[in-house]
């Protein structure tokens, strides 16, 4: 065993570029989706577990209007996201009434329904074989962006282009609802948090501002999808699992509650740990070491929730609100 090898793993990845270039489209994927959690849980207060649903609703309206309807990339782009937050508020309607359990309930039953609606209907989603044929317009901007860089002598990577238009697209949705937050209008969303109750008797109509802050959401939820479209180039329902939900949560948790630079740090440390611990080099079988990767990043966010229960850039006077409200 040389020096670049400690208890079974090889750190030689660190220096692949490719490695790099693909945890940061998974990031700022992930990040994007962390963001409609952030502003549902951290910011508002409310448990929304649908959030893979609403990905996967934005994402098949794109796919579906550009490869059945032949409608353009772009224009099908800016559809996905209206379709996305009219889910939002499809779902948000009838559940926002409902105490906080219920609620967090029913959007999880919206996340598995879209899921086995899209893996039934073959004739417009493709199934479980997928949908592809939509990122050809793409393909093309990918080149051009490829040409570019070759310009300022960079060498083409292949997904080089594509984390570079989410990581703008990622900090510039971060900064806006980070913005948006910091507003009289996040304030509201703060204080119904904190006391709806209180919020309501100074006049506040909580439920308007639940189903925006829910629809705000599933846009941003939509907008993931396609970063996560265009990486894997075909749509199919194993790709919007809820446990896309779980890995939202566990970035808002690691960055803290409230924090949206939290979920720029967190998303990026979350996929570092995962693709990085697939580099275990141990005498055990597949199955054995994916199950060893998880418990690894379960104790690291054990570690964190014992000594730093805020997250890495939480507030420790905001979770002495929460108990007391």
């Amino acid at each position: 065993m040389n020096g670049a090898e400690v208890v079974g793993v090889s750190f030689a990845f660190l220096q692949n570029v490719d490695f790099w270039i693909n945890v940061g489209v998974l990031a700022t994927t992930y990040g994007v989706f962390s963001l409609g959690i952030q502003l549902n849980v951290g910011t508002t207060g409310i448990f929304n577990f649908g959030q893979a649903g609403f990905m996967a609703v934005g994402s098949y309206a794109m796919g579906v209007l550009v490869v059945k309807s032949g409608v353009s990339f772009w224009l099908a782009l800016v559809a996905g996201i209206g379709v996305a937050v009219a889910a939002g508020l499809l779902v948000g309607l009838p559940s926002l009434r409902l105490r906080a359990d219920y609620f967090a309930i029913s959007t999880l039953a919206f996340s598995e329904i879209v899921r086995y609606v899209a893996d039934n209907w073959d004739g417009l989603t493709g199934g479980n074989l997928g949908l592809f044929g939509y990122a050809d317009a793409w393909s093309e901007a990918s080149a051009r962006i490829d040409g570019w860089l070759e310009h300022l002598g960079i060498a083409p990577h292949f997904l080089l282009p594509l984390l570079l238009v989410n990581l703008a697209l990622f900090l510039g949705l971060a900064a806006f609802v980070a913005l948006l937050v910091r507003s009289p209008w996040g304030r509201v969303l703060k204080a119904i948090r904190e006391d709806e109750d209180a919020a309501r008797a100074l006049g506040k109509n909580t439920f308007v501002y639940k189903l925006q802050s829910l629809s705000i959401a599933a846009g941003l939820a939509a907008i993931a999808g396609y970063m996560l479209a265009i990486n894997i180039s075909i749509l199919s329902p194993a790709n919007f699992d809820p446990v896309l939900t779980a890995y939202g949560y566990v970035i808002v948790i690691l960055g803290g509650l409230g924090s949206y630079l939290g979920v720029v740090f967190g998303s990026f440390f979350l996929i570092f740990m995962l693709e990085a611990t697939r580099y275990l080099e141990l005498p055990l079988s597949d199955a054995r070491v994916a199950a060893l990767r998880f418990m690894i990043v379960g104790a690291v966010l054990m570690a964190l929730v014992v000594f730093r229960p805020q997250g890495i850039f939480g507030k420790r006077e905001e979770l002495t609100l929460r108990a007391r409200g």
